[in-house]
């Protein structure tokens, strides 16, 4: 049994998503140079395209790997590239912009609740309660 677990923990499972090697990619596509069919040749597809800017793509890299055995198989996200690339009018390269897992934002969320202005014991609010359990009330009670 020993046996069993030191050999299965010893390998890490890698998730990956979207395009590998997206750095060396980003090397070969060259501004104002490069056309849309160069980037397509030479990348693929784009994972996205901006809903406001057609001309305006995005190739997508991420590598998730498992964590040690102890922290039960958590994964942990080694690479987050993303290529943004924005073409002109006429099909060209316009500009390329490379972001990486430094780039990316931890967002803090607010643990505060906002309070109530109303109480519950008001006389508005025994009335508007009284109409909620009328209209929420089944059809049978209604018709009788």
């Amino acid at each position: 049994m020993i046996i069993f677990i030191v050999n299965c923990s010893g390998n890490k499972v890698s998730n990956y998503h979207g395009i590998k090697r997206l750095e060396s990619k980003f090397e070969k596509i060259e501004v104002n140079v490069s056309n849309k069919n160069d980037i397509i040749s030479i990348i693929g597809p784009p994972s996205t395209i901006s809903d406001f800017n057609k001309n305006k793509w995005y190739y997508i890299e991420r590598l998730k790997t498992n964590q040690s055995l102890i922290k039960l198989g958590t994964q942990k996200i080694k690479k987050n590239n993303i290529l943004v690339v924005e073409l002109n009018e006429f099909g060209i390269l316009k500009s390329k912009k490379l972001l990486n897992l430094n780039d990316m934002n931890d967002i803090k969320y607010l643990k505060s609740t906002t309070q109530k202005e109303f109480k519950n014991n008001s006389v508005i609010y025994s009335v508007f309660s009284s109409l909620r359990e009328k209209i929420n009330a089944p059809a049978k009670n209604r018709s009788k």
